[in-house]
């Protein structure tokens, strides 16, 4: 899962408000609001606002992934594994 949590403290570290990033800078407020629920923003997004915080991807956003994710992707895995094995089977 994406995590915008670094967005918050950088723009704090470099002394940015919501309001002038929608006021002055014309970020979206729904951007911001898809942020605060760690929804996804697009890159050209992320690129300006790197841009504008003179920061790194990094200063934005962090990736963890959820147990779900982690369990659906052992089960995707696991079904490529068998796809693999069968086919192997099926080879004359």
């Amino acid at each position: 899962m994406i995590n915008y949590e670094p967005f918050w403290t950088t723009m704090e570290k470099r002394g940015l408000t919501a309001y002038q990033l929608i006021y002055y800078w014309g970020i979206s407020s729904n951007t911001l609001r898809r942020m605060r629920h760690n929804e996804a923003i697009s890159t050209p997004t992320l690129n300006e606002l790197c841009l504008i915080l003179d920061c790194s991807v990094e200063d934005i956003l962090k990736f963890e992934a959820s147990k779900e994710e982690q369990e659906e992707l052992a089960l995707r895995k696991q079904e490529i594994e068998d796809r693999k094995s069968r086919h192997k089977k099926n080879k004359p």
